[in-house]
């Protein structure tokens, strides 16, 4: 469907579906450019993509953006159809050109980020574990600072990625043997930190599609849960 200038799609279980059929199940959430980024107009897709806990089967998907959705919600819908699971979008050979894709497809990229998910190389943790992840753990926040300045959650440790091996002591010195809950702006920065953080002993998860996918989730609460150097943050 068409709203405005964004186009929203969908096909398979959404998470309400999904909750109500006792499915075990993990979400993906991911904020590629439509094109490559090089190219003028590139914007980003905004996906959901649903997968089995047990083997990765894929179950939905759910996508929004100005341009591009309806391609990668039927490729999805093609995939699901074929039974394929999400590290089989790994290995689709899409049409690509800088104006109309990037040479890893946000499809192909669902399925990087799912194969890392079903092999343990990345742990998620979700928007709706934030009060529990400030209650008990290290929020580590991976953005540049000035990312960092713009909206932020509250008490949590500002680490750029390019600097954590070298800040690896003032990060455990935080933690106080508490867990480390990794996060950015889209999902991607923290992904490598977590791998950083867990070769170097830490309990480590990266939060699925960053700032991006918690200040969608929070909406208008958002205003009241972040902060900004001076006060909370605006929308």
């Amino acid at each position: 469907m068409r709203v405005g200038r964004l186009t929203a799609a969908l096909t398979g279980a959404n998470r309400a579906a999904l909750d109500a059929a006792g499915i075990e199940y993990r979400t993906l959430h991911l904020h590629p450019n439509q094109h490559a980024g090089y190219f003028p107009g590139a914007a980003q897709v905004h996906l959901v993509v649903h997968i089995r806990t047990a083997d990765g089967a894929l179950l939905g998907a759910q996508a929004v953006g100005t341009e591009g959705v309806d391609k990668r919600i039927d490729v999805l819908a093609t995939a699901i159809r074929a039974g394929l699971r999400v590290d089989d979008l790994i290995d689709l050979d899409l049409a690509y050109s800088p104006p109309y894709g990037q040479a890893k497809d946000p499809v192909n990229l669902a399925g990087m980020v799912g194969e890392n998910v079903l092999t343990g190389t990345l742990r998620l943790w979700y928007p709706e574990d934030l009060d529990e992840a400030r209650e008990n753990a290290l929020i580590l926040d991976v953005r540049t600072p000035a990312e960092y300045a713009t909206g932020f959650v509250p008490s949590s440790l500002n680490v750029p990625h390019t600097e954590l091996r070298d800040r690896l002591d003032e990060v455990r010195a935080a933690a106080a043997g508490r867990a480390v809950r990794v996060m950015c702006q889209s999902g991607v920065r923290s992904a490598i930190a977590h791998r950083v953080l867990v070769q170097a002993g830490f309990d480590s998860a990266s939060l699925s599609g960053g700032m991006l996918t918690l200040r969608a989730w929070l909406g208008a609460r958002q205003n009241e849960v972040l902060e900004r150097p001076g006060g909370l943050a605006d929308a």
